[in-house]
């Protein structure tokens, strides 16, 4: 059995921040948390983080994809490449994102499954990259969004016979492409619906029967109102989009604020990189954020994916960048922390290992210098990473 005991002067612990703290790892579990800082005897193996450091649980990315480079044209890259170069892509992805403090990444579309892969190879060895939770190939129409991903099915039984086999095959959340998106030119219009209420239940019911949860990629008003209908888990993008632009309605703001679903709101991006050349969405980046703004206010439950891999805003240590945008968006510190934290772990069903600092919980921290809930660019100074009770920064 391996032991030590962690020092820090503050703590955010999921929920609240507190002052000095202690709490001992065992065999890469938090086994004890003092918020009084006193060193418990004998004090031996203790790492003192320093006098202006902040312990955080690690970072909770719940929406990424490793496949994408993050570069100008990832789907060329994607498909350039064949699964053992595009394994090794990712590995090297989900590294980046680890070392930014970003412990656990729901991977929400890659190829064959490759994400399931590297989340075993992790599992043998956590301290070698984040803990991942991976959706497979996302579930799209032929020629849909992100259709190149290989899940192209339609009709109800196959929907179903997809989910089933996602679910033999490892995976801890289904994707569903409810509308289509601007990354595929050939899918439908990302205000368009891909499918009906019906498929949305199908895969719903089915994907909840087997113990997994049901993500739904949702740009269009009519899916967004009929994935919150199916009751989806976590409805991603929510960009209320219309063939006219982007278009909030009070009723469907208020549906989905007042649903079981988890609305994951799209942020995060590296300033060094204008906006991608997408008229439509730069056109009504405000009107959307406003929609993230009100959803915050009428009390939805918030988590705040990066979509990491998309493009050269979005390299896959961008979380940091994205707890910033939502607090400058009026959401308030501690629930910005939360929303890639607690709330974040319960959206993606891991809640009582990860996204807390608390007895039994894995021993994945985040320690950064300053007070990340009064001034959340102090997620970027980063003084140290753990994995599973490994030191890996």
């Amino acid at each position: 059995m391996s032991s030590y005991t962690l020092r820090a002067a503050s703590m955010f612990d999921g929920q609240d921040m507190s002052g000095p703290v202690t709490l001992t790892v065992t065999d890469g579990v938090i086994s004890d948390v003092d918020r009084t800082g006193t060193v418990p005897a004998p004090a031996a193996d203790v790492v003192d983080l320093g006098p202006d450091t902040c312990l955080l649980p690690g970072l909770i990315d719940s929406h990424v994809h490793l496949a994408f480079d993050a570069g100008p044209d990832p789907i060329a890259t994607l498909t350039a490449m064949d699964d053992t170069e595009l394994l090794a892509h990712m590995r090297s992805a989900a590294q980046s994102a680890l070392r930014a403090g970003i412990t656990t990444v729901r991977d929400l579309g890659d190829r064959n499954y490759l994400a399931v892969a590297l989340a075993e190879e992790f599992k043998e060895q956590p301290h070698l990259g984040p803990q991942i939770l991976s959706a497979g190939p996302p579930l799209t129409t032929p020629q849909g969004h992100c259709h190149f991903f290989g899940g192209e099915v339609q009709g109800t039984e196959a929907l179903r016979a997809a989910v089933r086999e996602r679910h033999a095959r490892g995976c801890t959340v289904v994707k569903i492409m409810a509308s289509g998106g601007n990354m595929t030119p050939e899918s439908a219009a990302p205000h368009v619906s891909q499918y009906g209420l019906e498929d949305l239940r199908a895969v719903v019911d089915e994907a909840h029967r087997l113990g997994l949860s049901v993500a739904a990629h949702t740009h269009g008003v009519q899916a967004i109102r009929e994935a919150v209908e199916a009751g989806v888990d976590t409805l991603e993008h929510v960009t209320f989009l219309t063939a006219a632009g982007s278009a909030p309605e009070p009723d469907l703001l208020a549906a989905v604020a007042d649903s079981p679903s988890f609305v994951s709101l799209t942020l995060g991006r590296d300033p060094r990189h204008p906006l991608p050349d997408h008229p439509a969405m730069v056109s009504q980046i405000e009107v959307i954020l406003g929609a993230f703004r009100d959803l915050y206010k009428l009390g939805a439950k918030v988590v705040v994916g990066s979509d990491a891999g998309i493009a050269p805003i979005k390299p896959h240590d961008i979380l940091p960048h994205a707890v910033a945008e939502a607090v400058a968006l009026g959401v308030s510190p501690r629930d910005a922390l939360a929303s890639v934290t607690s709330v974040a772990a319960r959206a993606c069903g891991v809640e009582g290992r990860k996204g807390q600092i608390t007895t039994g919980a894995d021993a994945d921290f985040l320690v950064v210098g300053g007070n990340p809930a009064a001034d959340p660019a102090a997620l970027r100074e980063v003084r140290g990473v753990f994995r599973a009770g490994v030191r890996v920064r």
